[in-house]
């Protein structure tokens, strides 16, 4: 059902548009090493990052990630020429996610929904710009020494958030949605949507207070927020990260599945001998590999503690599933049920060969004792 808005639309008098651009940079991110990199290089500040508006006891990063100013960015939005403040934040599970922030002030909304679409368009996943990679390349030629395992083709998320602090006056989440339309800037469509296909895009609302509220979708949120928290905008962030991370250990496993299978095959392929040690050999790779796969899942399951905090656990657990991180993760615990298999498989067969080379050993024992027996008589 399309939306009947009351009265004129407000002015978004305080507001930015946030566009994240996420990047496995690496196995694993020494933060510590980063900050000693960063401070020695670029002489800046550096921050870990925590939850402003919560209390740590109630919703706290497992490892703080590490939070660097970059130098501001000059863009090409919509025709004009604007500078965006550029940031990154790095997570100790290899993922770098850098930000370019567009400042949105004394805007109609219809001005703001067009900002947003416009920077969409110029640095979103479709826009043909080199601004991320030209990004991406500063920061690895400054902390590379902190890059263990560093990805040479890394994989990518993006996310873009419309963040409004104040309007000329004044609103309530109520009133607010009587008179805007969130629809064209959470979709980015110009053209009226079916009512379905509205009802799914603004399904997953949040308010914790009367003044505030949150609408995310699968690659965009809009936040009102008068209070200036950023608690919301890092839980998103989050989501994303360990949704990327996730995808990285999904196509990870599924390059190892049929090069696992090709071994397995050519192991079989040999002598009992020659084979045993083979099978050996391999399940201990196999066996290397569930462990580490596991162990880091873990650390990415367990970057974001969220406890006592009903209302950011919502917007968490919704985004989470908006994102489709637990069918990520089910496809990971499949493959590593899969490599477990044939791990227990291959140390059966291993016992299987090496218990009939002993019988071998053994018979042909017998044999000469019975020959020597013969010679001696």
């Amino acid at each position: 059902m399309t939306q009947t808005l009351t009265a004129t639309e407000p002015k978004v008098r305080a507001g930015q548009v946030v566009a994240l651009r996420l990047f496995n940079l690496a196995n694993e991110i020494d933060l510590g090493r980063a900050e000693q990199l960063w401070a020695r290089r670029v002489q800046r500040a550096t921050a870990r990052s925590r939850l402003v508006g919560t209390p740590s006891k109630a919703v706290s990063f497992g490892v703080p990630p590490l939070a660097l100013a970059l130098d501001p960015v000059s863009l090409e939005v919509g025709g004009k020429s604007v500078t965006a403040v550029a940031s990154v934040r790095l997570y100790d599970f290899g993922i770098a996610v850098l930000t370019l922030r567009l400042a949105a002030e004394e805007l109609s909304w219809s001005d703001f929904t067009g900002l947003v679409n416009d920077t969409d368009a110029a640095i979103g996943p479709a826009a043909v710009t080199d601004i991320w990679d030209k990004l991406l390349t500063q920061l690895r030629d400054l902390l590379g020494e902190a890059l263990d395992g560093p990805t040479a083709a890394p994989l990518q998320e993006d996310y873009l958030i419309a963040l409004v602090d104040a309007f000329d006056a004044p609103l309530s989440a109520e009133a607010l949605q009587a008179r805007v339309d969130l629809v064209p800037l959470l979709s980015g469509e110009l053209r009226p949507l079916s009512e379905g296909a509205e009802r799914d895009l603004m399904r997953q609302r949040f308010s914790y207070h009367p003044d505030d509220l949150v609408v995310i979708t699968w690659d965009r949120a809009f936040i009102y927020e008068p209070q200036q928290e950023t608690d919301v905008v890092d839980v998103l962030e989050m989501a994303n990260a360990q949704l990327l991370e996730m995808r990285v250990y999904d196509e990870m496993l599924d390059d190892e599945l049929p090069r696992m299978h090709r071994l397995v095959e050519a192991a079989r392929r040999r002598t009992a001998l020659i084979a045993s040690r083979r099978y050996d050999r391999l399940a201990r790779r196999l066996h290397t590999l569930v462990a580490e796969v596991t162990v880091l899942a873990e650390r990415v399951d367990n970057a974001l503690q969220v406890t006592e905090d009903v209302y950011l656990a919502r917007v968490y657990a919704a985004a989470m599933e908006l994102f489709r991180v637990p069918n990520v993760i089910k496809a990971v615990d499949r493959k590593l049920a899969i490599i477990r298999e044939v791990y227990t498989a291959l140390q059966s067969d291993a016992a299987g060969a090496r218990a009939e080379l002993l019988e071998i050993a053994i018979l042909v024992l017998i044999v000469v004792e019975i020959v020597l027996s013969l010679i001696r008589h």
